[in-house]
């Protein structure tokens, strides 16, 4: 009945309401111009011929989570192709430089009756592998209404989505009951989808512990290695607004200890770049910009790498990772990249994004959190100053990470079951 009445309202506000919001997006480059006729359910590209499994994830951390099952598959199944979908336009970047071969990205279409229809019809995938918590009505009907097996990978309700859907179960229910499986990242993923709707749903673990190594370009990596010239370095990784203020609030005092030392700062959002060189130069210290290609000398202090896809190059040089989004109250960004890089790991006190995770490793004593950020700034100087504390935390942040590994195995084995001959 919901989605009845959600596909009939939205054919009518499309032109009236949608549209605008649509053409303002255009407007301000959060859509992929030369490829809107994706969003529209119109592919210029053809089905490739045999078995087709789509894989479905709105961010880039979700589009990242699937490599390592994406890569499996292609290896057991070498008559099959995958499609990848995002919604966002710094995904499509990320997927285009990993995805293997045989694999593809396409935009996910606007949750439009008409354009979801054409765009099932083209691709008509066996087998869908949805990694969103974001349940799109138009979409998912259609797939329900196709019979195509849909699977819910590393699903995940926060304690504030739960309280909302349980307002408004009988919503929740019919959506969920697109689903064909459910696979929660925890146990309480899976019994709150279960409380939800769901038909079936179970916990194997959380894929996000199984990534792939992020890739490095070696070669400048080695020009990074060079301008560096054998200082010390530590890494602020994934940082968001604010969160640069407090950490170059005590780039001095670290300096003092640790003499020499050049801190990284590689933000969330790349396009932050010029701001944080701005707040960062009220500060006092000589900063250097990547995007507009300045180079690591001996004055510089803070070098903020505001780019796409070099990531993996920072993690591999920087033997100390912060990582952000846990000073402040997002929630906390993937803290297992540079766990399985044999970094030696800090996050800060809000981690509730990842609270199985944190959890686990903390009890493998894999990653060290702090309060604020002068304990960040006091685990830093520590790190750096002593080699065997240092080694230490890399080998167990690393040893965890390969540990958590095994979660693959088991939803693999799930996947292949609804593979068919």
């Amino acid at each position: 009945m919901f989605i009845n009445i959600y596909n009939t309202l939205l054919r009518i506000l499309y032109p009236l309401v949608i549209t605008p919001y649509i053409q303002h997006r255009k407007t301000i480059g959060k859509e992929d111009i030369s490829r809107f006729h994706e969003r529209l359910g119109r592919p210029q590209q053809e089905r490739p011929e045999g078995k087709l499994i789509w894989f479905h994830g709105a961010s880039v951390g979700e589009s990242i989570s699937m490599l390592p099952l994406i890569k499996r598959l292609l290896e057991i199944y070498p008559d099959i192709r995958v499609m990848v979908t995002t919604g966002t336009r710094t995904s499509a970047d990320v997927m285009a430089k990993r995805l293997p071969e045989r694999a593809f990205h396409q935009y996910l279409p606007i949750d439009n009756p008409s354009f979801t229809a054409r765009f099932l019809d083209h691709w008509k995938p066996d087998l869908i592998l949805w990694f969103e918590s974001d349940f799109w009505p138009a979409m998912l009907s259609g797939i329900k209404h196709r019979n195509i097996p849909l699977i819910l990978v590393n699903g995940r309700i926060s304690d504030k989505s739960f309280k909302r859907w349980q307002k408004f179960v009988f919503i929740s229910r019919e959506l969920l009951s697109c689903f064909t499986l459910c696979l929660g990242q925890s146990e309480e993923d899976a019994r709150r989808l279960h409380i939800l709707g769901a038909r079936t749903s179970l916990c194997l673990g959380n894929l996000k512990y199984a990534g792939l190594p992020i890739p490095v370009d070696e070669n400048e990596k080695n020009k990074i290695i060079s301008l560096i010239n054998g200082r010390p370095v530590w890494l602020a990784s994934s940082t968001h607004h604010n969160e640069e203020e407090q950490i170059g609030n005590h780039i001095r005092e670290i300096q003092q200890a640790v003499p020499g030392v050049l801190t990284i700062i590689v933000p969330r959002h790349p396009h932050r770049g010029p701001e944080i060189k701005e707040t960062l130069d009220t500060l006092g210290l000589k900063t250097g910009l990547r995007s507009a290609k300045d180079e690591i000398t001996p004055d510089t202090e803070v070098y903020i790498a505001d780019t796409i896809g070099e990531l993996g190059i920072w993690y591999n040089i920087a033997p100390v990772v912060f990582v952000g989004g846990s000073l402040i109250p997002h929630g906390g960004q993937n803290f297992m990249e540079p766990s399985r890089m044999r970094d030696a790991v800090i996050v800060g006190p809000h981690m509730h994004n990842f609270t199985d995770a944190i959890n686990r490793a903390k009890k493998a004593d894999a990653v060290i959190q702090v309060k604020d950020a002068a304990e960040l700034r006091d685990s830093v100087i520590r790190l750096l100053g002593d080699s065997d504390f240092l080694e230490t935390r890399r080998r167990l942040a690393c040893n965890w990470a390969e540990a958590e590994n095994r979660v693959l195995d088991g939803i693999l084995e799930k996947v292949k079951g609804y593979i068919k001959a």
